[in-house]
This record gives C-alpha cells, structure tokens and sequence, in this order.
C-alpha cells in the first residue's frame, strides 16, 4: 500500500523508464522525472513523505489533537532546488508534520523557486537563506547536533542524509539493469552508470546497489565546474578551493566564473553547485575500512570512524584534506569521474537535440513507442535538462574512451552506458533556452508542462533567513508552536 500510494503519483506507467538515444553507441537514458515535481527526488520523497505518515498515524493513533504526548515530526531540509520541491509536496498537508525548507535566496531556478513557495499548506514553511546551499546544509546540520533542539522537538531528515532516500533511490539502478538484460537478450551485458552529481547521495545509491550484487563495470561522477569530487579522484586531494588539484582538468581559479567567497560558482547547473557533498563522508567510511590493515572487525570500524573524522575536522578547519594512494586506488575500483563546464553542457543539449528522437523504450520486457509524457520532444528531437547533459557529456567521452580501450587491448567495445536523467528540461529553461535560442521552429512552449503554466503567477509564502542556524532555530520554533496551537484551538 505504501508502495502503491507513493508510486500512483507518477506520469509514466513504468515510473522510471528507460529510453535508448543512440542504438550504435549503446547509449541509454534513465528518465527519473516523471513524478509529481519532474525531479529524480521524487522517487524517494513521495515514499519518504507517506513513510513518515505511516509511523505518526500509528503512534498517534487513539490520541485527541489536544493530547501532549501526540508525536510532532518537525522536518528540516536543506535544497539547491529540486529536493525542496519534492520534499514538499511529498508533505504537504500531512498531520502532525511541519516542514521547513532551506534554499540559498537568488540561486535556485525561478520554476523551482516557484515550486517551493506557492505551496500555501499550513504545515509548509520556506526560507530564503541569505547564502549558498553549503551555507543551508550546514544550518540542517547544526540543528540536527544541538541537543536542545532535539529535546524539544522531534527533527527529522529529508536530505539524503536520510537512509531511506538512499534505500528508494537503490531500486532504479537494478529496474534500469533488469530492463537493459531483457532489451539486449544477454544474460550478462557489460554496462556503466552515469550519475550527474552533487550531493553525491544518488551516485552512493547506486554504490549500494553494486555492494548488493548489481554487476555495474563503473560508476562514472559527471560534475559541473563545481569539480571538488573530480578533482578528488584525479590528485587524492579533497579541497574546498583547489591547490594541489589545479593539475586536474579545470579548476575554480582557472574558469573565472563567478564564484561565492566559499568558493562554490553559479552554474547552469544550480542542483549541482555544492562544494561539501554529504553522503561522500559514507563512502570515505567505506573505502577506509576496506583498505584497513586492522583483522578484528568492531575495531576496523572505529579505525575507519577516526579516519573520517580526521578528514572532515581537516576539511572544517584547513579547506580540505588528502588520503593515500591505497584509498585513491580503492576509489577507483568501483568509480571514474568526468568535469563538464557549462559551455559543454550548453552543446550536448544541441547535439542532442539535433539529433534524431530516441524511437524505443522499455516496458516490461516489450520495446514500444518512446513515452509520450515525457515532455522532452519536440518536433522529433530530444531536449535535455543542463544537469542531464551533463551526464550525457560525461557518457560520451566514456564511450570514446572505451572504444578506443578496446581497439588496443581487443577488449569488449560494446559497454551499455545508462545516464541518469535527473530533472524535466522545463525546470531549467535558461539553460535550454540558451542553447536552442538559434535554432529555426523551437519554441520553450511547446514542451512546457501545463503544470508548470502560470506557475510564477501564483501568491507565494517565503521567508527571508540570515545564513545562521541560531536564527533559523528560533524561526522554526516559533512557527512550530503557532501550528500546535492552532491545532489544539
């Protein structure tokens, strides 16, 4: 029932189908915006909302709205753009919830913006945080560790600091597999995912997945100018502002884009402009256990717990951190990572669409016609969202790489690459706009979602917040003690 309620909500039949771009090249897309916010957060906030319904309903259940044991989640989220959205409808209206949703005021796209605060629920709140989305996390953070807050309030995650995000997400790298085995015929095809990456809790997903037995021959990082993960996997150095990884392609200083004190730069690519990516600290857990000399398990645990925290109190205080070459090699078994700058991704949207409309998908073991409520053809061409191409970018150059590997070694050429489709091209037509403005017919229109019609048009509720967590506790607590009076009147 859970499954099926948070599922209903989507347009597409197969929830996350899978769409093939270029049959010659092996190049596949997992569509994963066709929920209620055409975001791939979605698929993990619709199940995450009526998950923690189901919990409060239990609990709650034979108490009077009056009754001060009644459970209250207060939830608190942090977003450069589509995790707010997604979070929110997935949400709104709930009892005993109060959502309160950060994002970094002017630097988010005005769909998503509008997404966010024209939902006027009673238990939904959204602040405008005078910083960058590492200036927001950082708030969810320090709330979450301040004993206080936890005393009085019941926090919970909506951050892919939240396992079930991470546990929702495992399922589309196996259904994208399964549908590769039954499209190709082979028992065994050699594939690569994708991942357009920021926060790097949908890539961690897909790791997860392969420590459960996915046989995925890569993961491959696709960062924007932002390339704080690229540059770790090229030089071993984890830097806020690169130093010794100014050897690695790009870099920071060397682009000149316009840039935060932080560091972190505006992109056409606003979901991926972080600098501190969350779920890495997971992964670092689990390439320093890996690589422990340490035979006894609970202490190889803590060994790798003290190396972590080592790193990221090193990262807080000096801007960054490296680890050794064992750890590095360990990061490569399992990952590649690839940079794409937004001139790039401005050109993979028009190669794209030059190019012909993928004619197939896969639904339930059947090819037929691509899904028409994708929302991302027009006129027989392709139109992908900047944080797409970016993927798509990153597969191409996998594929050339690949081909030119096997034409030396005699290996396989034929590797499968599935890129992540992570958002509907409408949420950023900026970005689209920008690249097919010259190109003779196309109209932004045309592939505009009726959802979205009028949208910016809507009355709006939002707060303005300063990049301070002390301030956000006392406007969270203020707001959460007018909505439980409101509902014990």
């Amino acid at each position: 029932d859970l499954i099926h309620k948070s599922y209903s909500t989507f347009r597409a039949k197969d929830i996350t189908p899978s769409v093939t771009l270029d049959e010659q090249k092996n190049l596949h897309l997992l569509e994963l915006f066709h929920g209620p916010t055409f975001a791939f957060k979605d698929v993990a906030l619709q199940f995450l909302g009526n998950l923690f319904e189901y919990f409060l309903v239990r609990r709650n259940k034979g108490k009077e709205p009056q009754d001060p044991s009644r459970e209250h989640l207060t939830v608190v989220g942090a977003t450069s753009g589509d995790t707010g959205s997604a979070a929110i409808y997935g949400l709104r209206g709930k009892k005993d919830v109060s959502v309160f949703i950060m994002h970094p005021k002017g630097k988010v796209s005005p769909i998503q913006e509008a997404q966010m605060t024209t939902v006027l629920d009673a238990n939904v709140h959204n602040l405008a945080v005078e910083g960058t989305f590492d200036d927001c996390q950082d708030i969810v953070k320090a709330l979450f560790a301040d004993p206080d807050m936890n005393s009085t309030h019941r926090l919970a995650a909506v951050n892919s600091i939240n396992w079930a995000r991470i546990l929702a997400q495992i399922t589309y790298y196996f259904y994208a597999y399964f549908s590769l085995v039954r499209k190709t015929g082979q028992s065994n095809p050699t594939f690569r995912f994708i991942v357009p990456t920021g926060n790097f809790g949908d890539i961690m997903a897909g790791y997860f997945a392969t420590r459960m037995g996915l046989p995925a021959d890569k993961l491959i990082i696709a960062t924007n100018e932002n390339d704080i993960l690229h540059r770790f996997w090229k030089t071993g150095f984890y830097e806020k502002m690169p130093v010794h990884g100014k050897e690695a392609e790009g870099g920071l200083v060397e682009d000149g884009v316009k840039a935060a004190e932080s560091g972190v730069k505006e992109t056409l690519t606003p979901a991926m402009d972080i600098l501190v990516s969350s779920n890495f600290e997971r992964l670092l857990w689990f390439l320093a256990y890996r690589t422990s000399s340490v035979e006894e398990t609970n202490r190889r645990r803590m060994e790798a717990g003290e190396k972590v925290k080592t790193w990221l109190d090193a990262l807080k205080k000096d801007g960054g951190f490296g680890v050794n070459k064992e750890i590095l090699a360990a990061a490569k078994e399992n990952f590649d990572s690839e940079r794409v700058s937004d001139k790039q991704t401005i050109q993979t949207i028009k190669d794209i669409y030059g190019a012909s409309v993928p004619s197939a998908t896969q639904t339930n073991g059947h090819t037929s016609a691509a899904p028409a409520t994708t929302g991302t053809q027009h006129n027989g061409h392709y139109i992908l969202d900047p944080h797409s191409a970016i993927g798509i970018t990153a597969s191409l150059r996998s594929i050339t790489a690949c081909t030119e590997s096997a034409q030396k070694t005699g290996g396989d050429p034929a590797i499968h690459h599935i890129s992540l489709a992570t958002a509907h091209p409408a949420k950023f037509s900026h970005a689209v706009e920008l690249a097919l403005k010259d190109v003779e017919g196309f109209t932004f229109e045309k592939v505009l979602p009726e959802q979205f019609v009028g949208l910016e048009e809507k009355d709006k509720r939002c707060l303005d917040a300063p990049a301070s967590w002390e301030r956000v506790k006392g406007i969270v607590r203020e707001l959460v003690e007018k909505e439980v009076q409101a509902k014990m009147a």
